[in-house]
Formats: structure tokens, C-alpha cells, sequence
């Protein structure tokens, strides 16, 4: 569809054409959780308030006369955009939570219309095991990352409790290691030319020409994101996860990161013995901005803003994970010490930076198809990818309506599995998104609790 110049927006940036074209459409899925039963009306006009936070909202991707993509303002018909599900009634609780579990599933395979803007927001009043009510928002990611969204949220909740103070969040700052020493600077130096050579070099032979190994949990093949998926979420205790990060000195990414890797190796132990020593790799996704807390819809939006933009400023990290040859299965901390040594030396290492440029490189010689192909193939080449998010301390609310759980996850990925991470209320809640009749969902959930308890119970038995 082409346009004429004087109706176009703005320009659509590289990274969101990357993921909405021909090659790939990715979405964004978040679902808020209500205490009680959601009011349809006030949503409703609530909602009408909330796309004017960001022109993007009421705009669609078009061709301007040159083949540019741009945005295009369009007049937004709310109705078409806010979905009201009317479940059967008189079932039982369990049968509440079959039924939204099913519509999950048949929604995580729907792709957004390109003719209007793309979002939706569907309301469910179905009374779950979690909830009295869901609320169901799906994104294009070409509007915006898990950062944006989070601010979103930022500028439209309040606290449940007392409205008139602000929302917290734990702090994003990181302390990196530095010697003052000037023999201790010039081996960073040293130490961090060298991993930048061979990561980056690693990344784009796995971006390229080498592909994880099949396993129980990578099916491979041509278009495993259109396949059928389930949605599972289960929930950790924040405050044990920062007892063991107490304990091992580590960070509570590296905790969170260890025991995925353990929960996978052990779901592979039980379902293919020979698989916990495959090549396997995680693309951990990282947000790229300069800033340690959430901005507001407003704040990013800001002319000039360069620490915290909109838009999507994201970077994959690939994070082999252990091989039961390296790492006892019986030995849980292991996997925690694992994860803190890849993660540790990633942070000294250019490779993302580098493999950002390569793909501004291909986007302007090549074009946006082409540099999305690579984009396409960093996914389908490895095993699953692993996003984590940071939530709300307080309990929040969204136009008087008390949020009791968040849980968020990504679909259009070519891969069989993508696991997300979000905290809330000193809870933090994992979703698994897997490929249905290859990876036992139940199972794998089990692996990883049974990987989390072992981990608090080694890691208490430790004397600090």
C-alpha cells in the first residue's frame, strides 16, 4: 500500500521492520489479573484515554511513494481494538481455567491485522484459579520492546493501596568490576578485546551456519512459530531467590538464569537422557538503554531523549547452556556459578555493539528483508530465548480495578520454547511458552521447580 507524503507520520525504524515483514510478525502477549470482575464500560473509556499516550497507537505501517516504510495516522475504531469475551457460564473453576487456557493457546497463533493499528486488548471476565477477571494485551513488536510497555503501565497504573504515591520498581544498575590498578585496567582491556573477538565471532556463526543440536526441547524445521503452542505460568518467591543470591554472592539474573539452565537439563535427563550433553544455547534478551529505572510513556517520548527512548533498544546475548559433562546435575550451585561466569564475561566483551552495527550495516547495503532473515535465522538457529522484566514492589490498579498477577510472553519466534520473567509484589512469576505435543509442559514446569528448591536447599546448607 503507498501513500502520499503529506499523510505519513513518520519514518518506521530499522529494528521495527525488522519484525514486522514478510520474513517474521512478532507480538508482545501480557496478561493483567484482576481481584476482581472487570467493569467493561469504564475500560472501555479508560482506553480511549491510553492509545493518545502514543500517536503510534493509531497509526499503520505503509509504503510511502519511495518503497519507505512509514507510520500512517488512522482513524482508530476503538471497537475494533477492545474485544469483549463472553465465557459459558455455570463451569466449574477447573473447567474456568481450561477454557482461558485454551483461548491462549488459540490466540498465541493469531497474527494482527496490518490494516489497523496493531494491538488489541481483550477482556475476559472468566473467574480462573488466579483471577476473577484478565485482561489480555497483545502488541506488534514493531510498536515498541517490553521496556516501552512497561511504561505504558508506568503512566496508566496507580498504587492499589494509595493512588496519590508513585509506583516503585527495583533499581536496573549494574556494578561492573574495575581495577584501579593500572596492570588490573590494561588486563580488562586485554581480557575484553579478546572475548569481543571470539563472541562476536561465535555469534555469527550461530547466526549463520551453526544450529543447536534437536533435542526435547528444540524441534527444529521450517516455521515453528506458526505451530501451536501452550502457555503455562508458575511463581517463585523473590525474597528466597535473594537468599541465595546472599549466599553466592551473585546477582539475582544470575540465580534466575542458573536454575532455568538446571530445569532444562534436568526436563532433558527425564525425557532424553543423551540430550543434557547437546550443544544448546539461550538467547538472554538485554535492554540497551543508559538508564537504571522505567521512564514514563511521556518521558520517552521527550524531543532529545537518548538515555531512555521509545522503540525497541534490545540486543541478544548467547548463553550456552551447560553440558552435564561439565556440570553435575547433583549439584545444583554449580549451574548458578555457570551462569554468573557467562553472563560476567559478556559484560566485557563488544560483541553486541558490534553485532548492532553489522545490522544496520546489512539493513542499509542489503534491506530490511534481508537484515531480518539474519534476525530470523539468530532464533531458529538456537534453542529458546529468555526474557526478564522488572515489575511493580507495590500492589497496582488500573482504574480502581486491584491487578493481583502480570505475566507477559513473545510469540512469532521461530522456536519450540521462549521463557519470560517477571516480578511483582516480591513474587516473580515465569511463563513458558512451548511447542504442544513436542515439549510436555507439565513436566518441564516440574523440572524447574524441582531445579529452584534444589538450588534454596544447597544454597541454605552454605555457611556465609
Amino acid at each position: 500500500m503507498e501513500t502520499k507524503e503529506d499523510e505519513l507520520l513518520q519514518p518506521v525504524s530499522p529494528n521495527a521492520q525488522h519484525m514486522n515483514c514478510s520474513v517474521q510478525s512478532i507480538s508482545i502477549i501480557a496478561v493483567l489479573e484482576f481481584d476482581i470482575a472487570i467493569d467493561e464500560l469504564k475500560f472501555m473509556c479508560f482506553a480511549k484515554d491510553l492509545i493518545h499516550l502514543n500517536p503510534l497507537f493509531t497509526s499503520v505501517m505503509v509504503n510511502d511513494v519511495n518503497g519507505e516504510r512509514k507510520w500512517k495516522k488512522v482513524e482508530l475504531k476503538i471497537e475494533e481494538h477492545i474485544i469483549v469475551h463472553t465465557p459459558p457460564s455455570n463451569l466449574s473453576l477447573q473447567l474456568f481455567d481450561a477454557y482461558f487456557n485454551e483461548y491462549m493457546t488459540n490466540y498465541a497463533l493469531q497474527e494482527l491485522s496490518q490494516n489497523k493499528p496493531l494491538w488489541e486488548i481483550h477482556i475476559i471476565n472468566c473467574p480462573t484459579s488466579n483471577a476473577a477477571g484478565n485482561l489480555v494485551f497483545k502488541i506488534h513488536h514493531s510498536l515498541g520492546d517490553g521496556y516501552s510497555l512497561m511504561g505504558v503501565l508506568i503512566s496508566s497504573m496507580t498504587r492499589a493501596h494509595d493512588p496519590s504515591l508513585p509506583l516503585t520498581f527495583p533499581s536496573r544498575k549494574v556494578k561492573l568490576e574495575q581495577s584501579g590498578h593500572i596492570l588490573g585496567r590494561v588486563y580488562q582491556f586485554l581480557f575484553s578485546s579478546m572475548n569481543t573477538v571470539l563472541d562476536f565471532g561465535g555469534n555469527i556463526m550461530k547466526s549463520s551456519v551453526l544450529e543447536d543440536h534437536l533435542t526435547p526441547i528444540r524441534s527444529g524445521g521450517d516455521g515453528v512459530e506458526f505451530r501451536t503452542f501452550a502457555i503455562r505460568t508458575f511463581t517463585f518467591s523473590l525474597h528466597q531467590i535473594k537468599q541465595i543470591k546472599a549466599k553466592l554472592g551473585v546477582t539475582v539474573n544470575d540465580v534466575i538464569t542458573g536454575m532455568i539452565f538446571l530445569g532444562l537439563r534436568l526436563y532433558m535427563q527425564e525425557t532424553c537422557p543423551d540430550s543434557t550433553n547437546s550443544n544448546s544455547t539461550a538467547l538472554v534478551l538485554i535492554n540497551t538503554r543508559m538508564v537504571e529505572n522505567y521512564k514514563s510513556v511521556q518521558d520517552m517520548l521527550k524531543p532529545n531523549n537518548s538515555n531512555a527512548p521509545w522503540g525497541n533498544r534490545f540486543a541478544f546475548l548467547h548463553i550456552d547452556i551447560p553440558k552435564a559433562t561439565e556440570y553435575e546435575l547433583s549439584n545444583p550451585l554449580q549451574f548458578i556459578k555457570a551462569a554468573q561466569k557467562m553472563i560476567k564475561r559478556k559484560r566485557y566483551s563488544s560483541a553486541v555493539f558490534l553485532v548492532g552495527k553489522l545490522m544496520e550495516m546489512i539493513h542499509k547495503l542489503r534491506g530490511p528483508e534481508v537484515a531480518a532473515k539474519f534476525m530470523y535465522k539468530t532464533a531458529q538457529n538456537t534453542s529458546l530465548s529468555i526474557s526478564n522484566m522488572m515489575g511493580p514492589r507495590e500492589k497496582m490498579a488500573m482504574c480502581g480495578h486491584p491487578v493481583k498477577g502480570v505475566y507477559f510472553t513473545v510469540v512469532g519466534i521461530p522456536q519450540s520454547l521462549m521463557i519470560t520473567v517477571i516480578s511483582y509484589m516480591e513474587q516473580l512469576r515465569i511463563t513458558i511458552l512451548s511447542e504442544k505435543e513436542f515439549i510436555d509442559e507439565e513436566k518441564l514446569t516440574s523440572c524447574m521447580e524441582k531445579a529452584f528448591e534444589n538450588i534454596h536447599e544447597a544454597s541454605m546448607e552454605l555457611s556465609i
